[in-house]
């Protein structure tokens, strides 16, 4: 049977039982009892305080205005489309400017589409702009099955350019988006302008697991590197449970909202520039909360979940493009990420901000979408020449 390769218009509009029955569930939460001397909001220490949750959760049921959030989000174009059986969810923002370059955006968990609500409008005088939402993220459900990991979707990647009619097209990813965008470059070669990862000092936590000690490291510097390991390993409660057990956590998230918002607002936490901010602090806090509603009004915390278990146990390994330009921007730049992640500087684009953290699309748009601009238009003088 071929499969049907029609692309789909789509607008955003949950029904209004949905929003009432996330008011209603968020007034009659069922709160843990407060531990004595756990009373400071920025003490992040054992996960996110209680005192700061129930603040989050009290402007999520009395003060956002999940109608407002979803009449921006339904500025851009906006369709699905059926690849090997799986519904995915594209935002397609096109430029006016007939010589744009296509421009495929990639997220990972916990973002969504939203992630790069404000980042948009600064890229479509160059760009049309192609989001596609991963397997089991956002509107890109339900699941059709088991086996959707980071090569499967980037095949899907590939054939939603081809659907949209770019042959050739730019790439840029943040997180898990920064897998695909990679592994986009290494199997599409011949379609791949170029590749623009956002990154900050966590992949320093990787170094002496998926990436090796880079030479000649003092020790002073192999300290600072197993000070981030340290704190990156503290973190990652959330990554055994979704890497192993997504099905057990997968109900919790499905059926409490206070419990979907803890697991992710808590992810938004910055430390960029050395000073510790609350998620909202970090990040605008309706934008926060309309990433975390998406996840809610999809039921996507249980099947994003799965896109761990999916990387973890199938073998791929981090793939690299050798021929494609590849461009990097650092943010809450460390000194030592260069020295860890490019030793050879074979990337010839490469950007350091002190601002800024793992999302940078929400936390410095302006300069994300700078060193876009800056890093492709680079390869187009260099085209010319």
């Amino acid at each position: 049977m071929t499969e049907n390769t029609a692309l789909t218009p789509f607008r955003i509009n949950i029904p209004q039982a949905d929003v009432d029955d996330l008011r209603d569930r968020l007034a009659h939460t069922r709160w843990p009892d407060a531990v004595p001397g756990r009373d400071d909001r920025t003490d992040f220490s054992r996960g996110i305080p209680l005192v700061y949750l129930k603040e989050l959760a009290e402007y999520w049921r009395d003060g956002f205005d999940w109608r407002a959030q979803e009449a921006q989000l339904n500025e851009h174009e906006q369709l699905t489309t059926v690849v090997d059986g799986q519904r995915f969810h594209v935002v397609h923002a096109r430029s006016a400017n007939p010589e744009a370059t296509p421009l495929i955006l990639s997220h990972g968990w916990p973002g969504s589409f939203v992630e790069y609500q404000r980042l948009v409008p600064l890229l479509t005088d160059d760009f049309h702009v192609v989001i596609p939402s991963p397997p089991g993220f956002g509107f890109s459900t339900p699941l059709s099955g088991t086996g959707w990991e980071l090569a499967r979707t980037t095949d899907a990647w590939a054939e939603i350019m081809t659907r949209l009619g770019y042959e050739r097209f730019a790439a840029h990813g943040t997180d898990i988006g920064s897998g695909t965008t990679s592994r986009l470059a290494a199997l599409y070669p011949e379609r791949v302008i170029g590749t623009h990862v956002g990154c900050d000092p966590r992949l320093l936590g990787l170094v002496g697991s998926v990436f090796p000690y880079p030479d000649g490291l003092s020790d002073d510097e192999i300290a600072q590197i197993e000070a981030v390991r340290a704190e990156d390993a503290a973190d990652h409660g959330y990554l055994l449970m979704q890497n192993h057990r997504p099905d057990t956590i997968g109900p919790a998230l499905t059926d409490s909202p206070v419990g979907q918002l803890a697991w992710i607002a808590e992810k938004f936490r910055s430390r960029a520039s050395g000073d510790d901010r609350t998620p909202d602090e970090s990040v605008d806090r309706d934008q926060l909360l309309a990433n975390i509603s998406l996840y809610w009004f999809t039921r996507s915390g249980a099947s994003s979940a799965q896109f761990y278990y999916e990387a973890e146990h199938s073998g791929l390994g981090v793939v690299m493009a050798s021929g494609v330009p590849s461009g990097w921007a650092v943010f809450d730049t460390h000194p030592l990420v260069r020295r860890a992640m490019d030793p050879w500087k074979a990337i010839g684009h490469w950007s350091e901000f002190t601002q800024g953290g793992h999302f940078p699309a929400m936390e410095e748009p302006a300069l994300l979408a700078d060193d876009i601009r800056t890093f492709f238009s680079s390869l187009h003088l260099a085209a010319e020449i």
